[in-house]
């Protein structure tokens, strides 16, 4: 009544509940808070409704009820301007518009963009919406779970209410009470929420666990209440609408039969033996796990570890590793650190920070980046001792990385990430599920070089655009010479380079030693201006005098339509902000990449610029400008000119400062260009609390597939989807069946102390295994192939293996190093080419 906005959180034990009231009229400003979608135009009709057709580069991606509005229309220019028009989607690159039969006729040209425009969506209130409610399906295997939920839960709060508590853990008494509450509840229930079949079992689950407290359920829906919060003072995102129900009731132990009463007594982790008994807490705090990353997900994993009581006890044992130091913008989402933390390290902040939260957590915090630089620390040993990886990184390559490790050690891993408000988990157990690296993304859609260079199209281009000139003038030179300076062998190496590499790198480090070399801040700035004219109107009037903005293809179409937007030279004017910005901007990048002092006065660079001339520039008539990347492809001169350079020994070092980011949208340029990953607290929260509940599993050992879940959630619509993970793929040689997980183990040293030959390696093979090894090899290098010359192959027959490898690679083994991987390529009996798996080639 009085327009308060209300957000309702419960957490039982396994169970959780969120309900939504926002009011009669909320106005909600963006649905899903995308970027907004724009896409060129090819065609629109005179028609009631108009057909809008977009060009067939890439799908539109608008939906039936979205709204847009049109620019740089030609000929219909009654929609230039006009307010958002809503759309029906009729295919992936059309939709209809309004009324278009009295516009004037389309010519060509338009872009059409998404128009986010505000809605007004209405709440019931909780009385009316408990007895006919709208669900959020979190789970679509539980389909039906939500209305049993809603009953069960209804049914609950009359038990404490009768009780002045919560049903006792797994006591039947209480259970049996409260199937008869839920009955009483459905009886009365209207129509629209009664269940025709109660799920008694269900309910006896809630009343057995109800008594519970998990900080992993808490995390994920604390995480989904804050956001909900977030969009009731907002209005950006939809909100639940109106009830969401949550379950893991797949963290129970797999025998049902293994929890009773009298193994849920309390201790300082009460509310998790109500649930799960006084022996998996036992199993947690003897776990040793690896934890790689101590960011966002990593701080909200350590303190999950520290409340459930992960490697607290006597044999436990938490490490974690990142070798980052604190910023103050991690300050809004990683919440062990505080704002005097700021500089420290990560990992020993935040495990000091999680003993305050449990004395008893044995956490030890190591700052080195996982790799093949640290596999003397991380070694055969150390993972050996794990019970399991958590992987809290940000970026596929470790990812990667770290998934090899856990298939060749064995270990389970429970991987997660975060984008905004979309998170996913991924949980890895040996033999039961393929790995983090058995699927892969698309990878990300690269841009034409001759749309960045000539023809760019979309914010993205000229961005990407920005980043490569920042790139080709303050780093890549820089890096280029020093090479020259300091590397007899770089003038020969760079020959060998293919295509036109070596003459445009060798004229490149001429430029920066000799002829562009500045020796006074003035100077600078005459290069910064000189580059203003030629990136800003010389090169532009040369484009328009290869096509003019009336060029017509052979086709006879116009060579300016389409996605070739047609530019226009700038004329420098010193009263423009931006124009002047970029030259204080470029001269002081250029000042700072030769060790010169910059400058910040913008008056006296302004009286300096009037002093510089710029020649007069006339179009050349023998310029090629390449249309296509594949004509540029077969243009590749082969002419190398040689290097004329004095080596006045001096350091040219690149520059990375602020550059100027020019275009409409500040915000969303540094989005762009510095590749900024979002990343909100919510997110993260629920994420990690996905994860642990999988940690639950993983520690009781499951060894059902559909035990375990893989999880993507996105808050901002909001949506949900969990699902078993995958089964490793299968495969079979010699009617032995094998996945990912399997090897053949070897035994390097024979019991007579010496270590095995490869003749006896291969012998080994074929009688063993009945195969016959055609390649083998390790790492890069090639051990032994069929096709390796006699000689050779007479010679390394008699050697030991770790021999061969050493002298192939030039390279000793490590100490720490107690056994190698070999990849096979066998043939069966038969002479058929056999896929098989690595042989782990034990040497210690």
């Amino acid at each position: 009544s009085r327009g308060i906005k209300l957000v309702v959180a419960d957490t039982r034990g396994l169970f959780g509940q969120l309900f939504c009231d926002f009011g009669e009229e909320m106005i909600l400003t963006d649905s899903n808070g995308e970027q907004p979608l724009s896409a060129m135009v090819s065609m629109v009709t005179k028609d009631s409704p108009g057909v809008v057709t977009c060009l067939d580069e890439a799908r539109h991606g608008f939906e039936s009820g979205d709204f847009v509005s049109f620019t740089e229309v030609q000929g219909m220019h009654e929609l230039n301007g006009t307010y958002p028009i809503e759309i029906k989607v009729l295919g992936p690159y059309t939709f209809s518009i309004c009324d278009t039969s009295s516009f004037s006729e389309y010519i060509r040209g338009g872009i059409v963009s998404q128009v986010k425009v505000p809605k007004k969506i209405s709440f019931k209130s909780l009385p009316a919406s408990l007895a006919e409610p709208d669900f959020v399906i979190t789970d679509f295997a539980k389909y039906s779970r939500p209305g049993q939920l809603h009953i069960g839960f209804q049914a609950l709060h009359h038990f404490c209410a009768q009780h002045g508590r919560a049903p006792r853990p797994h006591n039947e008494e209480d259970a049996t009470e409260l199937v008869t509450l839920a009955q009483a509840v459905n009886a009365r229930a209207l129509p629209a929420v009664q269940q025709d079949i109660l799920d008694e079992d269900l309910i006896r689950k809630l009343s057995y666990v109800a008594a519970g407290d998990l900080a992993p359920i808490n995390a994920f829906i604390g995480g989904l209440a804050a956001q909900e919060v977030m969009k009731a003072c907002s209005g950006k995102f939809m909100p639940v609408m109106q009830w969401l129900y949550f379950d893991a009731l797949e963290c129970l132990p797999e025998d049902k039969q293994a929890l009773t009463e009298d193994k849920c007594l309390p201790n300082r982790y009460d509310g998790q033996v109500a649930v799960f008994g006084s022996d998996l807490q036992e199993k947690l705090g003897k776990q040793k796990y690896f934890l790689v990353g101590a960011g966002a997900i990593g701080c909200e994993l350590l303190k999950n570890f520290a409340m459930i009581g992960l490697g607290c006890g006597e044999d436990g044992a938490v490490t974690v590793t990142d070798m980052d130091t604190i910023e103050k913008s991690n300050l809004n989402r990683q919440f062990l650190f505080r704002p005097w933390d700021v500089t420290k390290l990560k990992s020993d902040t935040a495990a000091a920070a999680v003993r305050h939260i449990n004395p008893y957590i044995r956490v030890m915090s190591h700052q080195n980046c996982v790799g093949p630089d640290t596999e003397h620390i991380y070694d055969d040993s150390f993972f050996q001792n794990l019970d399991g990886v958590a992987n809290a990184l940000d970026n596929v390559d470790t990812r990667m990385y770290m998934d090899r490790h856990c298939v060749y050690y064995r270990k389970p891993l429970l991987e997660s990430g975060t984008l905004g408000t979309k998170g996913n988990v991924q949980v890895v157990i040996p033999f039961l599920t393929e790995s983090y690296s058995s699927s892969q993304d698309p990878p990300e859609k690269s841009i034409p070089i001759c749309t960045l260079k000539n023809f760019p199209n979309a914010i993205e281009h000229t961005l990407q655009w920005a980043r490569d000139e920042f790139e080709g003038l303050f780093k890549q030179p820089a890096e280029n010479v020093n090479q020259y300076l300091t590397d007899s062998n770089f003038v020969e190496r760079t020959l060998c380079l293919a295509g036109t590499q070596p003459l445009e790198m060798l004229e490149a480090v001429q430029r920066s030693l000799v002829l562009q070399r500045p020796h006074t801040w003035a100077d600078c700035v005459t290069w910064a201006y000189h580059h203003w004219h030629t990136q800003y109107s010389n090169n532009i009037r040369q484009l328009l005098h290869n096509f003019p903005p009336d060029q017509l293809t052979s086709s006879g179409a116009l060579f300016w339509s389409g996605p070739k937007r047609c530019p226009h030279p700038l004329i420098f004017d010193v009263n423009n902000p931006l124009h002047l910005d970029y030259v204080m901007a470029a001269a002081n990048l250029f000042a700072q990449t030769y060790g010169l002092m910059g400058s910040q006065d913008r008056a006296a660079v302004a009286i300096l610029l009037q002093s510089v001339h710029i020649p007069e520039f006339t179009p050349r008539s023998d310029v090629k400008i390449h249309v296509s990347d594949q004509e540029l492809q077969n243009s590749s001169a082969s002419v190398v000119e040689s290097l004329v350079a004095k080596k006045h020994g001096f350091p040219v070092t690149p520059s990375f400062i602020d550059y100027l980011c020019w275009s409409s949208s500040v915000s969303q340029s540094k989005m762009i260009a510095g590749k900024i990953i979002p990343a909100i607290a919510t997110t993260t929260a629920a994420i990690v609390g996905l994860v642990c509940l999988e940690l639950y599993k993983v520690v009781q050992g499951h060894r059902q597939l559909e035990s375990y879940k893989n999880s993507f959630m996105n808050l901002a619509l909001p949506f949900f989807s969990f699902s078993e993970p995958l089964a490793p793929p299968r495969h079979q040689y010699c009617n032995q069946e094998w996945t990912l997980w399997d090897r053949f183990e070897v035994q390097g040293l024979q019991p007579n102390g010496e270590e095995m030959t490869l003749k006896q390696f291969l012998n080994y093979f074929k009688t063993e295994h009945k195969l016959e090894i055609t390649m083998l090899s390790q790492g890069v290098s090639m051990l032994y192939s069929f096709f390796m010359p006699a000689t050779k192959l007479r010679e390394r027959l008699d050697q030991p293996v770790t021999e061969i490898v050493s002298r192939v690679s030039q390279r000793k083994l490590d100490h720490h190093v107690r056994a190698l991987v070999l990849e096979l390529c066998c043939n069966d009996e038969t002479g058929e080419d056999v896929e098989v798996p690595y042989v782990r080639y034990t040497i210690r």
